[in-house]
């Protein structure tokens, strides 16, 4: 009799990788977040998904909550609000952003970064290669 309801068989050929040796990735559904409400509103999947994952690990906050590892989230929120020059923002900014976002394994790249300031908020606009081959062009995120 077993002790958990995961057939053993089932879980190494989900496991298995293919002929180049690499994980094959499989499909990216999760639910829509409604960022304003914190409301569920229903289920995405592909291009949305990644740009909901974008979304919402620069908003988060790394290291600060213990339902995420190390590697999830962003450390905008230490830069943002301070007084520090454009030419910081420009090299900070972007660095930040990849160390957020390129870990997850559906994102190859981001580049072309163009970051907009207003007060103590930023509208930073990029690019994202996806290890698909796709490209999302113009991914805009306000923090």
């Amino acid at each position: 009799m077993a002790l958990t309801p995961i057939d053993i068989d089932e879980l190494d050929e989900l496991n298995e990788t293919d002929v180049a040796g690499t994980a094959e990735i499989g499909p990216s559904k999760t639910y829509r977040l409604n960022f304003k409400t914190g409301e569920i509103e229903g289920i995405i999947d592909d291009d949305e998904a990644v740009l909901q994952f974008i979304q919402k690990a620069i908003m988060t906050a790394r290291s600060r909550f213990f339902i995420y590892d190390n590697e999830y989230g962003c450390e905008l929120e230490d830069i943002i609000g301070k007084n520090v020059s454009n030419e910081l923002l420009e090299e900070e900014v972007p660095r930040l952003i990849k160390e957020a976002i390129e870990y997850d394994d559906r994102i190859e790249s981001a580049s072309n970064f163009v970051i907009e300031r207003s007060g103590d908020q930023l509208q930073v606009t990029f690019n994202v290669a996806l290890t698909n081959g796709k490209v999302l062009e113009g991914v805009s995120v306000s923090v």
